[in-house]
């Protein structure tokens, strides 16, 4: 008798065991199924579902020419190799035979300990592998292998026209240039694709799709032909000169089309990633990133704008020594010459800094001041490339007299090369300032096309204007120092610039060191071309018309020949 409540305490015990037991069974099913059914659903869904990113084709680029388009940069389909380390078996037979497969038998070890690991993912065992490799590896079946198609960036010309079109990295994305500029037009939208997949990591079906948008194909205003030129005479002028760097740009002066830009030294977008990193100041193109005080070509814009406003006529004439002081500072002419009497045009022939000074005060501070803006001087010229900047003009509250006198001759104000070829080709432009531009035109990948460009900006002086300052500089080449940048059967105008340069720690400028340019129009009885050849640090010719003028006499007659325009001057 007395077992009897033992027996039934441990059967209480029993049960309350059970009961708690089942309870929490319960408790964890209704857990899983209800409160947490969503997620569960969705880690089952990835042990059996993977997602995949379909990339799109990114657009081609292409240059002009008498033969049709020429493609500068293109896609090509390759693939990455990549592994699921959690789905391979026999993982060092896998890294024996990659590597075998990918030419990479001297990494086999790393790709081993690479994968020797419990990880879904690992960074991709090589890209860019040719089609007929990846499909080989993909046909051995390897458990956890997959062989993921990629769109691989490639320029067919090299360096060619290099600063024009930047390169596109590793991720895929734009970087300077047009790939920069038009990146999200040129890259297009990516697809993807949901595949369901084995216990061994391969695809069984696919569930769902969604297509790529592939990029917009883009037609640059480059002629493929002149560019060669432009490079080409660069790089001669470069080494004969042993100048430090050059730049040459060449543009439609009705339109604002770039027909050629050049700058070296240069780099082979293909081989990007081989630039060490303190070189790639290389990538930026300095005619629109890097700004300079451009010295005496800027006398024609100074000119143009004091007769177009009344301030100064070209029969303004004037007696000159060699010397003039403004505020207590000397300026000398170029030579330390006194040119005696000038009229305008012998003071653009002469280049003489003391005549500019003297025209600049006839002109004044708020004439001359609102010249440089309508010429684009200050503002960013808004060319379709990456990196431009704006150079620097002094606020006029800050003008002295000091400022205006070195203003006149290029000193204490600066810019970009484009912004330099840009004013001379309104100064041909009948005064017209027209938007630099790179691209023609744009096609969508249904076909449509996108016309881009041609735009007017302002208007920076009056036709009479232009007309009088193209005689001007007619007479530079003819009669100054522009002599050889001359082109027999041709008018040309034009204009040198032997600019000094600022000292970096920011007192005066550089000792025995130049940067020298010849800016101009051709031909200039119906001007179509405008061109600027800018060379840095030339080392062994003093003055720009030794080194600017005579490339740009060279280049401006290959242009002229190549397109076929027709002399009208009597050819000595």
């Amino acid at each position: 008798m007395t077992r009897l409540p033992l027996l039934q305490n441990r059967i209480t015990i029993l049960g309350v065991v059970f009961f708690v037991f089942f309870g929490a069974v319960i408790a964890r099913l209704f857990e899983k199924s209800i409160v947490f059914h969503a997620q569960a659903k969705e880690l089952a869904k990835a042990q059996h579902f993977t997602r995949q990113e379909l990339p799109p084709r990114r657009g081609a680029v292409y240059l002009r020419s008498k033969d049709g388009p020429v493609p500068v940069a293109l896609t090509a389909a390759k693939y990455q190799v990549l592994v699921v380390p959690k789905n391979t078996n026999n993982r060092e037979e896998v890294a024996k035979i990659l590597a075998d497969k990918l030419d990479m038998k001297d990494q086999e070890q790393a790709i081993f300990e690479k994968i020797n690991n419990q990880k879904l993912y690992v960074p991709p065992i090589k890209r860019r592998v040719d089609e007929p490799k990846a499909k080989e590896i993909e046909k051995l079946g390897l458990a956890g292998i997959l062989i993921v198609p990629e769109h691989v960036r490639f320029y067919p010309e090299g360096p060619f026209a290099a600063h024009v079109l930047g390169f596109v990295d590793f991720e895929a994305e734009g970087r300077y240039g047009i790939e920069g500029f038009y990146n999200d037009e040129l890259k297009g939208a990516p697809g993807a694709v949901l595949a369901e997949k084995d216990n061994k990591g391969r695809f069984i079906s696919v569930s769902r799709s969604r297509e790529a948008r592939d990029g917009s194909d883009f037609y640059l205003t480059l002629d493929s032909n002149v560019q060669f030129m432009v490079e080409q005479a660069l790089e001669e002028g470069i080494e004969k000169f042993a100048a430090d760097a050059g730049q040459v740009i060449v543009m439609d002066v009705k339109t604002g089309g770039i027909l050629a830009l050049a700058s070296y030294p240069e780099y082979d977008p293909n081989k990007f990633n081989e630039v060490k990193p303190e070189d790639q100041k290389v990538f930026l193109n300095p005619i629109v990133s890097a700004v300079y005080e451009p010295g005496s070509i800027v006398k024609p814009v100074v000119v143009a704008g004091g007769l177009d406003a009344g301030k100064i006529t070209a029969e303004t004439e004037g007696t000159f020594s060699n010397v003039v002081t403004v505020q207590g500072y000397e300026i000398h002419t170029a030579q330390d010459k006194s040119f005696g009497k000038e009229k305008v045009t012998q003071c653009l022939e002469n280049s003489d800094n003391v005549c500019l000074v003297y025209l600049a005060n006839l002109i004044g501070n708020e004439v001359m001041h609102e010249n440089f803006k309508r010429f684009g001087i200050g503002v960013k010229t808004g060319l379709d490339l990456s990196g431009e900047t704006t150079g620097t003009l002094l606020d006029l509250k800050q003008w002295r007299d000091i400022h205006r006198a070195t203003m006149s001759f290029g000193q204490g104000v600066s810019m970009t090369p484009l912004q330099l070829v840009n004013a001379f080709a309104t100064l041909g432009n009948g005064g017209k300032l027209m938007r630099p531009y790179l691209v023609e035109k744009m096609v969508r990948p249904d076909g449509t096309e996108v016309a881009l460009g041609l735009k007017q900006v302002g208007e920076a002086i009056k036709p009479e204007s232009a007309h009088l300052i193209t005689q001007m500089l007619i007479s530079v080449v003819e009669n100054g120092h522009g002599k050889k940048a001359k082109v027999p059967g041709f008018k040309v105008a034009g204009k040198t610039g032997t600019a000094q340069i600022p000292n970096p720690s920011g007192a005066g400028y550089l000792e025995n060191a130049h940067i020298g340019s010849f800016g101009g129009f051709f031909p200039a009885d119906d001007p179509k071309f405008a061109m600027l050849v800018k060379y840095d640090r030339p080392k062994n010719v003093e003055f720009a018309e030794s080194s600017a003028a005579p490339t740009f006499g060279k280049l401006a007659k290959q242009i002229l020949n190549y397109y076929q325009v027709a002399p009208n001057q009597p050819i000595p």
